[in-house]
């Protein structure tokens, strides 16, 4: 059992209900198995079905946990205590069940009823903070870990030494070949300037609906380009409906829910239009992808902001909020997004920033150091 055996060969990532969680924990883990193939990997991850779509894609071991987001709403209050309780049971049985030596919090509302129960096993936690603001959970995580690290720059990180580890990326997620290689993967011309529109792994409402509009406004400026757009999950009828407007606007597009191989967009592109997801900032820049990032809008503090502020400064990319009604996002995003797409020079001068920030593999030194003794 876990509680008794400290050397346990089991590794429990905690985490999910997103993308930006897994994806992290995904990469982490394939690198523990370079180093060590006797290893077990299991994410205990949320019960939504974007976590189940991405693990079993992977070919990850995975356990759902009914974990809910905390809510002051009293029928949410008590949903969440329910799935805290129910999370709790399950996590504790999964942990002696796979002899797991210890658990690795990747932030969200399913770590943290993990996180308590393998307090109460005696199981080490680590924490790998994702977010440049972290959330909720993961200053309450922090209090209880025995490790604090953090992927970025982090503020109000409780224990945190302030060192910055670098973020995770999947081997997945890193362009396999040249952009005609990747396009041609892709069913896309090879020669031909590609727009990658992305809301990472939910998609992003907001910005399916503002590239239609934008390409029926400004159709002659995409007459060059072809637009990979990642539109996230949603009825087939309605990714039809996106494919009509690029049609009827004159411009090429390949409609997709979504990309497992992550890697293949982020190879074929020149320019990307994508949220500001600490995953998304991360793959944009192992990849020398120029982006204009749009922060989630509905985040009172609109914290997606920090986590691309680095290449902002670094004149890497360029950032715009989002007001969410197509026409009112046309005279800042609109305005950016015709930039670049016109201005070929500032696109260099954006990859040539890009390409002289360092290069890491933040996931294998993660690994490595996993696997040191805890304490």
């Amino acid at each position: 059992m876990a509680a008794s055996d400290p050397a346990g060969r089991g590794i429990a990532f905690a985490g999910g209900g997103s993308g930006g969680h897994l994806s992290p924990g995904l990469a982490i883990a394939e690198r523990l198995l370079e180093i060590d193939p006797a290893r077990d990997a299991l994410f205990l991850c949320s019960d939504r079905s974007v976590d189940a779509l991405m693990l079993r894609e992977a070919g990850a071991r995975f356990e759902p946990m009914p974990a809910r987001p905390p809510s002051l709403h009293p029928l949410k209050a008590a949903r969440f205590l329910r799935g805290w309780f129910a999370t709790a049971s399950r996590a504790q049985a999964c942990m002696r069940r796979w002899n797991v030596g210890q658990v690795v919090s990747l932030g969200g509302f399913v770590s943290a009823p993990v996180v308590r129960q393998a307090r109460v096993l005696g199981v080490p936690v680590t924490l790998i903070n994702l977010d440049a603001t972290p959330g909720r959970a993961n200053r309450s995580v922090a209090r209880w870990a025995q490790r604090v690290w953090s992927a970025v720059p982090a503020t109000g990180l409780p224990g945190w030494d302030g060192r910055v580890l670098g973020f995770p990326v999947r081997r997945s997620a890193i362009a396999p070949g040249d952009p005609a290689r990747c396009r041609v993967e892709l069913g896309l011309e090879p020669t031909r300037h590609t727009l990658l529109v992305t809301g990472a792994s939910q998609g992003a409402t907001s910005l399916n609906r503002f590239v239609p509009h934008f390409a029926e406004v400004m159709g002659s400026l995409l007459r060059g380009w072809q637009v990979l757009h990642l539109a996230g999950s949603m009825p087939e009828a309605d990714l039809q409906t996106l494919r009509d407007r690029y049609g009827r606007a004159g411009v090429q597009a390949k409609v997709l829910p979504f990309l497992h191989r992550m890697g293949l967009a982020w190879g074929a592109s020149d320019v990307a239009l994508t949220r500001a997801g600490a995953n998304s900032v991360a793959e944009a820049e192992i990849n020398r992808v120029p982006c204009l990032f749009v922060p989630y809008p509905y985040h009172r503090d609109l914290h997606q902001r920090e986590n691309a502020r680095a290449l902002v400064e670094a004149g890497a990319a360029a950032i715009a909020l989002d007001a969410i009604d197509p026409e009112a996002n046309m005279p800042v995003m609109g305005r950016l997004l015709e930039s670049l797409l016109s201005d070929g020079p500032s696109r260099d001068r954006m990859h040539a920033a890009l390409a002289a920030r360092p290069r890491v593999d933040a996931a294998m030194e993660i690994a490595r150091m996993l696997l040191l003794p805890v304490g």
